[in-house]
């Protein structure tokens, strides 16, 4: 009995979901959009064995291309709350490389301060939304990728990655900040190797390795300010910057550039410790609105 009734409850949802859902999401009108998106997103999350399959998953892919940003960004959350947890996200494989084709941006988005707008050949279509005009929305797509990042290691490659690094540059601090705990989590978090006990000293070496990489060298301020909120303890630790500097061995010690950069962290982490404010170009994200 029970199982009939089971059979009988799914057989109305699906009736509903085929006889409402599937024409009213792409309503002409894009808050009744966006309100099938947030809702498929709570059926899949709370009738996982029911909902949570490709057939419907392939809903929210698709209308990742909306456009009008909220619809976009009811995606995106939609998204988050399968990747937030890996017994949902082992679920989200096919969907993961169905969506990784080569795709444009949402938009032309604004230019990151002091540094060109980062924009690989090839990029998936959630990746490639880091760059999405709306700012809100390039900010959630970037906490989506950290929730991939953590519960579904090989969804990223490396290319994918540093599609995300750059952003930790740009103009507004909402999207540097959670572009800063992406690379946090992805490369400077030293107990991602069990042999570097987490020590700070690692840390900064791999500080200084992305820093000089990205040729950006004097925004030191900028990259400070993006990983005060999830490594500003990590930033304050000015013995170790100090004992890093002085250090002789010829093994162990620091070369110029690398003295030189780390000298510009410092500078930067005292002077965000001291004032309390992000540099001077960047602040809260601006509002973009839809043409």
């Amino acid at each position: 009995q029970l199982r009939e009734q089971q059979e009988e409850i799914e057989n109305m949802m699906n009736a509903i979901f085929k006889g409402v859902f599937v024409h009213r999401y792409r309503d002409v009108v894009p808050a009744i959009r966006a309100i099938c998106m947030e809702e498929l997103g709570t059926w899949m999350r709370s009738y996982a064995a029911s909902f949570l399959t490709d057939g419907y998953l392939k809903y929210i892919g698709w209308t990742l291309h909306d456009k009008q940003w909220d619809v976009r960004l009811q995606c995106v959350k939609a998204l988050q709350g399968l990747y937030c947890r890996r017994d949902t996200a082992a679920h989200m494989e096919l969907f993961t490389s169905r969506f990784k084709v080569s795709e444009g941006p949402a938009g032309v988005p604004w230019v990151p301060a002091g540094c060109h707008r980062p924009h690989p050949p090839h990029q998936t279509r959630m990746v490639a939304m880091v760059l999405d005009k709306e700012p809100k929305v390039a900010v959630e797509v970037v906490k989506l990728l950290t929730l991939m990042l953590e519960n579904m290691e090989e969804a990223l490659t490396e290319e994918d990655c540093q599609s995300v690094y750059p952003m930790v540059y740009v103009s507004s601090r909402p999207l540097a900040s959670a572009a800063g705990l992406f690379l946090y989590r992805r490369l400077l978090d030293p107990q991602r190797e069990p042999s570097h006990d987490g020590d700070n000293r690692t840390f900064f070496r791999l500080l200084l390795a992305f820093f000089i990489e990205s040729e950006l060298h004097e925004h030191a301020a900028y990259l400070v300010d993006s990983l005060w909120d999830c490594a500003g303890p990590r930033l304050r630790d000015w013995e170790t910057i100090s004992a890093l500097l002085l250090e002789d061995s010829p093994t162990e010690g620091l070369v110029d550039q690398q003295e030189k950069a780390l000298v510009d962290i410092l500078a930067a982490s005292v002077v965000q410790a001291a004032e309390g404010q992000p540099p001077v170009g960047r602040g809260p994200a601006k509002k973009v609105t839809e043409g």
